[in-house]
């Protein structure tokens, strides 16, 4: 049966007993990572099921959308029934297109649209003391566990700057944490968000650097079609965190991607490496 086999009876046994009678219609699972979703059938709609034996990404979802996405006014699917122990979530299912792979991705209405929905999603949070140090220590302990698969030179040069960067406080917002065109859906002109697998309390320049390091890198008219929609200013802070977020992501990329097998990943990940070995200090100008 689709993706059905993939739940574990645990799961199988909650599906039961959330609804009278549930059916698979189609398996939307990444096969590289230990996460299956499933578009189910059951009480007369449609509904998507995440469901994982060892993944955290379960545990951030359903978090985020009791804290955050509940009472949100965008379009983002609604948490039906969840149970954190056994990894399980079920959210209502949206209608529509994804983005990626269709003419909308190359649009720059589009992304004057992401950008205003991205600005409604990002609530403020808390000032935190610690955040950048934080991100530098990740970052650090990635340059080591990217031994082999980075060229040396660059690993010493994003020491160098991880090292370098200076403390300081920074107010965090909600971040979905995966923010591009494979989590945009369109339907009747309508622009929804999907998979929050990885939202979480960041710095609200971390939602950019996806975008910056991939759609952006060839087409600025569709930088600047987000920035407008975005309608928000970079600050000194802004820009210096910025910077830190795309070292963090560059180097984590690459070391994740080698990890799940993901080929093409790890090299977009040396990819961002490269080019940021251009600028001046991690706390350049990454844009």
């Amino acid at each position: 049966m689709l993706g059905e086999d993939a739940l574990s009876d645990a799961h199988r046994a909650l599906l039961d007993s959330w609804f009278a009678g549930w059916e698979v219609v189609a398996d939307h699972s990444w096969p590289l990572q230990d996460t299956t979703v499933l578009r189910i059938r059951a009480d007369g709609g449609d509904f998507i099921v995440k469901a994982s034996r060892t993944s955290h990404h379960i545990d951030r979802e359903i978090a985020a959308h009791r804290s955050f996405l509940s009472s949100s006014t965008v379009a983002v699917p609604r948490l039906v029934h969840a149970d954190v122990e056994e990894k399980i979530l079920v959210a209502t299912y949206l209608p529509g297109e994804l983005v990626a792979g269709t003419a909308a991705e190359w649009a720059p209405t589009t992304y004057r649209k992401a950008g205003q929905v991205l600005d409604t999603l990002m609530v403020p949070g808390e000032v935190s003391p610690d955040y950048v140090d934080r991100l530098r220590d990740r970052g650090l302990r990635s340059v080591a566990d990217a031994a082999g698969l980075v060229p040396a030179g660059h690993l010493d040069e994003l020491r160098k700057r991880l090292t370098s960067t200076v403390s300081r406080p920074v107010r965090l917002s909600f971040t979905h944490g995966d923010y591009h065109p494979r989590n945009w859906l369109l339907h009747n002109d309508e622009f929804a968000v999907i998979d929050f697998g990885r939202a979480e309390q960041r710095h609200w320049t971390s939602d950019l650097v996806r975008l910056q390091s991939q759609q952006f890198a060839a087409r600025p008219d569709l930088a600047a079609a987000f920035t407008a929609g975005l309608g928000r200013e970079f600050g000194e802070e802004d820009i210096e965190v910025l910077a830190l977020e795309w070292t963090y992501q560059a180097i984590t990329t690459a070391v994740w991607a080698h990890g799940i097998g993901d080929s093409p990943f790890e090299e977009h990940g040396r990819r961002m490496i490269a080019r940021m070995m251009s600028w001046s200090t991690v706390a350049g100008s990454g844009r």
